[in-house]
């Protein structure tokens, strides 16, 4: 189990790393830096799989200053974070706390 608070240190500590997609993806989705951060200094975690490869990986929903809810995927290990994806929650996916999933209608 992984604590958010040894997350934030390894930020706050430049522990970073920053994957291909996760670039990509936030240059796409109009996400800055400065919002990724906010988000994860405020965030709280909501999944985690633990047996993901290579890593384990971890879901934080947080807000940045403005109020927008970020989803961020991270893969940890005991030293560093890899920053995998990040985007902005969508309500016909999750429910409006944006960390419970909505139930699929079959």
């Amino acid at each position: 189990m992984f604590e958010i608070e040894n997350i934030q240190a390894m930020l706050n500590g430049g522990a970073v790393d920053y994957s291909i997609h996760y670039r990509y993806r936030m240059k796409e989705r109009n996400i800055k830096q400065s919002e990724v951060r906010q988000a994860l200094l405020a965030g709280e975690i909501i999944e985690e799989v633990p047996d993901d490869e290579p890593l384990p990986s971890i879901l934080v929903l947080g807000y940045t200053d403005t109020g927008k809810p970020l989803h961020i995927v991270i893969s940890v290990d005991d030293y560093r974070i890899c920053l995998v994806t990040v985007y902005v929650p969508t309500l016909d996916i999750w429910e409006t706390d944006y960390k419970t999933r909505k139930v699929a209608k079959v």
